[in-house]
């Protein structure tokens, strides 16, 4: 093994410095072999020699696009690979490298017409190259309108790559192969020392301390990146990598991208989670992960729930969905952690799913290059929990670009944070970027009507003026106030991205909150906002508008819950009263079936409120079944879907 590096010296010295026919294409082999064995930037020097000796070939070229679109360099990769496209010969292989390049660097038409040129060439990738011909278009309609968020590039990066922030203390640790000024070497693949922790304060003035690495109990020489902490601080999760033998053509070879195996035989970087306890006043040795598998698949990129309940992390194991997958461990009552669970087809797709982040209320936020996206690596949200979630949602510009996208936090309870990126960088490094809504100002437009009694439900609505009106802010001590005028309407300045509760009042109504967070697109839009005011009278009952029950069910959707937390404000609001919260069906069932279903249905309603802090003696749940109709529809009759939903409701009414 010592011999190769001194073989492949004095053989391209030999090449170099020879003038016999043939040997020009012993420095190719040279830089291809470069190349195979993923030192990149040794390749890059190499193809680069070529070109100053003659005319560029159509394989040389090649060679650099590849060489810097492995190291995520997609400027310089889509130059490199325009070149090609001179070439007759050129494979389709390359073309689509090239288009992919071109859509990275979020030149998305262009990517279109050479992603067409692949399927022209070639029908059996119909499928896949349709897709990243709609992803480009889905991109293109996001720019168009991205999302009122302030982005900054925060100054303690550094010239090499600085990412995957994660809150500790009064500050963050973040991954980044900055040099420590010690004999850590450096990693073939990018010409860059080694991946290491690193922690930054901030001070009460929101400046930045300078960054120090974590000690070596945790950093050791090789990779270690990619951190979680649990709630208290005290415990950290994260990646570290080892170098293993390669025995078989598939695994990982690359501590963040999960790239294929090398072509030659050699050593390959399998990643594996560790953990540290700080006991005393020191990190404890770190301990390996009970499901880590080095010799056969890597884990990492670990992610703790808000309860330290579940650990989240990236696996490449047998089984999964494609190249890398999301998996769950639950903790058990012995503080082991149970076997792991693949999440499920909704988050993990035949592409790479890597660095998930749980943020406080419970939203699982990833990166994926399999969903449709805009390039790269996308940050992705998801609401759920375990193998059980809803739509997965791209979170658009500008959290979103053509680079790769990753590594997202937010501060609890706020809508800023951190994210990571390679956007807007000539060499591909990563940067961390920090976030917060933009406040552009615009206006709320508002209405107060009355809302119509249950028995008069397709009346119209009636203007209520006099109404006052106030908006709190967060922070506010003195909220803005306004009457609304003889049409019920009412206008406050207010600016975007900023979470208003409006609170109505006139004698003879119920108190009325609601809350609005504005998206306001330019200072001269206006926001809509219609409230609804109850009168304050007895046994006036109205309609609680979408509470629906799953069918001959009780239990409390989602759905019905936001509602139902609606209802919960008015009380809050209205202190002194009390209510009748009922339940109806309509007529298809027996009677005493559907009175039972229904006072159960009332019953589930206002345990719920109870627990959301309703004290239960101003609360009465009464279920009246069939016996209040709202039209024809009785027994033996026959009535459309939307007829019997008239009478499948939810009502209250005062009853002090």
């Amino acid at each position: 093994m010592k011999l190769k590096p001194l073989f492949l010296f004095f053989t391209l010295l030999f090449c170099l410095l020879g003038s016999q026919p043939g040997r020009a294409q012993l420095p190719l082999k040279a830089a291809n072999r470069l190349y195979e064995e993923m030192k990149y930037p040794q390749a890059i020097a190499a193809y680069k020699k070529l070109l100053d000796e003659k005319e560029p070939s159509l394989e040389v070229l090649e060679g650099l696009g590849n060489s810097y679109r492995q190291m995520n360099n997609n400027k310089e990769a889509e130059f490199w690979y325009a070149q090609t496209m001179n070439f007759p010969k050129v494979s389709v292989e390359t073309q689509y490298n090239y288009a992919e390049a071109l859509r990275r660097n979020e030149k998305y038409e262009r990517a279109k017409e050479v992603f067409q040129q692949v399927l022209d060439k070639d029908k059996t990738k119909a499928e896949q190259v349709n897709q990243l011909i709609t992803a480009c278009d889905q991109a293109l309609a996001w720019q168009a309108n991205p999302k009122r968020i302030d982005i900054k590039k925060e100054h303690f990066n550094s010239e090499n790559s600085d990412f995957s922030p994660v809150f500790y203390k009064k500050g963050l640790v973040f991954s980044s192969d900055r040099d420590r000024k010690t004999k850590m070497g450096m990693y073939s693949w990018t010409g860059k020392p080694y991946l290491q922790l690193y922690t930054i304060q901030q001070d009460s003035t929101g400046n930045w301390s300078a960054p120090a690495a974590l000690p070596n109990r945790i950093n050791s020489s090789f990779h270690n990146a990619a951190a979680t902490f649990s709630a208290s601080g005290d415990t950290i999760f994260f990646t570290r990598t080892n170098k293993e033998p390669v025995r078989r053509r598939n695994g990982n070879s690359d501590p963040t991208s999960w790239q294929p195996v090398p072509a030659k035989d050699q050593f390959l970087n399998r990643l594996e989670i560790f953990t540290s306890e700080f006991k005393g006043d020191a990190w404890t040795a770190a301990k390996p992960f009970a499901y880590n598998n080095h010799k056969e698949y890597s884990v990492g990129h670990p992610a703790l729930s808000p309860d330290g309940k579940l650990l989240y992390f990236v696996s490449d194991m047998p089984g999964g969905k494609g190249q890398t997958d999301l998996y769950f461990c639950e903790r058990q009552a012995n503080g082991s952690w149970s076997k792991p669970v693949n999440c499920g087809p909704t988050v993990n797709t035949p592409g790479k799913e890597t660095f998930p982040v749980v943020a406080a209320d419970g939203t699982l936020y990833f990166s994926s290059d399999g969903h449709v996206g805009m390039g790269g690596l996308d940050l992705f949200s998801v609401q759920g929990s375990r193998d059980q979630w809803n739509e997965v949602k791209n979170m658009e510009p500008p959290f979103n670009s053509g680079a790769d996208d990753f590594g997202i936090v937010f501060e609890p309870g706020t809508e800023k944070g951190y994210f990571s990126s390679n956007r807007n960088s000539e060499t591909g490094v990563d940067n961390i970027y920090s976030f917060k809504p933009e406040q552009l100002p615009c206006k709320l437009d508002g209405r107060v009507m009355e809302q119509p009694v249950a028995q008069q439900l397709q009346a119209k609505p009636k203007p209520i003026a006099g109404v006052m009106l106030r908006l709190y802010k967060p922070g506010d001590s003195i909220p803005q106030t306004t009457y609304s005028d003889a049409d019920g309407n009412f206008t406050f300045p207010i600016t975007a991205g900023i979470e208003y509760t409006i609170k109505g009042v006139k004698s003879g109504y119920l108190t009325k909150s609601s809350t609005i967070t504005p998206d306001c697109k330019s200072v001269v839009d206006m926001i809509k906002i219609d409230m609804a005011m109850n009168k304050n009278k007895m046994n006036y009952s109205y309609v609680v508008e979408n509470i629906y029950y799953d069918l001959d069910k009780f239990d409390i959707r989602p759905d019905a819950a936001k509602e139902l937390d609606k209802m919960v404000v008015m009380l809050k609001d209205n202190p002194n009263i009390k209510i009748e919260l009922s339940s109806h069906t309509d007529s298809r069932q027996t009677q005493g079936y559907n009175k039972l279903l229904s006072q159960l249905r009332a019953e589930a309603a206002v345990k719920y409120m109870i627990l959301q802090g309703i004290d239960a003696r101003r609360l009465k749940a009464k279920g009246y079944g069939e016996t209040k109709l709202r039209n024809r529809c009785k027994d033996n009759v026959q009535c459309s879907e939307e007829e019997h939903q008239l009478n499948r409701r939810t009502e209250f009414k005062l009853i002090r």
